[in-house]
């Protein structure tokens, strides 16, 4: 069978195929340079496992306490030498991206403290663990004040503002690097590196913390190689390979790294407590798998920018530029072509491949939100997904795959299923 009729037996017809295909004929220079930073990556990995002296003893399960977890151990010096950080705290215990944040948030902050955004708004999720939305035992209910400052028309640090909103109780700083539910720039590790090195000129005792999601494993650097205190994020989006059943990261100084430990398990236990309760092989080889992963991810964010751009769509960042995250916005322009789009991605899932995703009062955001994943892992945004809140501009956010082939069909089985509600036209 040819691949053209593969792509049909999917459900992709022979315009859209063709269209799909006369977009990557121009895209072949942008992949050679993502397989590079890939290869970087990859050698990065495979000598901080060796360095570690990673055996098959590392595999091992444990339960209970945890207590003299090698596996566990071993993963986290892992961690903090690919990540060139002085410690790692990675564990299971830590259920996402949200959790990992608020542990580091909840760790380093103290009542009386001011927490300080210099990059706008953070992510929905965040708003109920800062306060901002009212919520049990947020960091407002302890006594942790709030403050943002927002980015310039295009997108850019407001370097006045920023030092204008540092005063005596600013104790940390936390940026996040991916866009969220927003169309605004994602950051370089550079772009970061200034700003921490910013905070920290006028003042410098401030901890800066990164959300790091989505941004592993994209450069070749990360922001704790640029003066990140801490640097945050879940083993089911880029570093988890899209084998780890769950979990999330904290890497970055001793100091800051074992108060997290302390908030997540007790004070006094810290890190020698939490069995791996077998998921050791996971955590490695994803790991492990993560930079050929996520250069998948990124081959097929780039395709999307560019077909959805060439159509017209408003796309961030748009098809020519850096990638800095494995995530693409497309602004669609109605709730009609949100759930179109996310038809045709579900529609290309391994798993779940005949549920029609539908808007829902997703725990954690303050409006309607669209999802779709047919994954192997729930929730796992590293696996070929495609979300957004159900408000203007009506832009969808995709991301991941675990293979660019896979990838492949989810975009094109997107613009499959606009052309089919009469949305697009070829």
């Amino acid at each position: 069978m040819q691949m053209q009729e593969m792509y049909e037996a999917l459900g992709v017809q022979r315009d859209v195929y063709a269209y799909g295909e006369a977009v990557l004929a121009g895209l072949q220079e942008r992949f050679a340079e993502i397989d590079r930073v890939a290869e970087q990556n990859q050698a990065k990995v495979i000598w901080a496992m060796q360095k570690n002296r990673v055996s098959a003893q590392c595999f091992a399960a444990t339960t209970g306490y945890g207590y003299d977890d090698v596996g566990r151990d071993v993963l986290e010096k892992v961690y903090a030498d690919a990540f060139h950080a002085e410690a790692a705290l990675v564990r299971p215990q830590i259920t996402c991206g949200t959790h990992a944040l608020a542990v580091a948030l909840s760790a380093n902050l103290l009542p009386g403290d001011e927490l300080l955004s210099p990059v706008g708004k953070p992510y929905d999720t965040l708003e109920e663990v800062i306060g901002i939305r009212q919520s049990p035992c947020s960091l407002k209910e302890y006594g942790v004040t709030y403050r943002q400052v927002d980015l310039t028309p295009e997108g850019g640090f407001d370097w006045e503002g920023i030092r204008a909103a540092i005063n005596e109780r600013t104790k940390l700083v936390t940026i996040q690097r991916s866009k969220g539910y927003q169309t605004r720039p994602t950051f370089s590790v550079e772009q970061i590196g200034e700003l921490i090195a910013f905070v920290k000129s006028v003042k410098p005792d401030l901890i800066c913390m990164v959300d790091n999601c989505y941004g592993e494993f994209v450069e070749t650097i990360e922001p704790s190689d640029v003066g990140a205190d801490m640097t945050v994020g879940s083993l089911i989006k880029n570093p988890g390979g899209g084998l780890a059943p769950i979990g999330g990261y904290i890497v970055g100084a001793k100091a800051c790294v074992e108060r997290c430990a302390y908030r997540l398990s007790a004070p006094g236990l810290g890190q020698e407590v939490g069995a791996n309760l077998g998921v050791m092989p996971a955590l490695y080889q994803g790991f492990f798998l993560a930079p050929t992963v996520v250069a998948g991810a990124l081959k097929g964010a780039i395709f999307a920018a560019n077909l959805y751009g060439k159509l017209g769509y408003r796309v961030v960042p748009d098809g020519a530029e850096p990638r800095y995250d494995i995530i693409q916005a497309v602004e669609l322009g109605s709730p009609e072509a949100m759930v179109a789009f996310c038809t045709g991605i579900q529609a290309a899932a391994p798993v779940d491949s005949y549920v029609r995703p539908e808007p829902w009062p997703m725990p954690g955001y303050d409006s309607d939100v669209i999802m779709a994943a047919g994954a192997f892992v729930q929730g796992s945004s590293i696996e070929l997904s495609a979300d957004g809140p159900i408000r203007p501009p009506y832009a969808v956010y995709f991301q991941g795959g675990l293979t660019w082939y896979h990838a492949k069909l989810g975009i094109l089985m997107s613009l499959q299923k606009m052309v089919e509600a009469g949305i697009v036209r070829l």
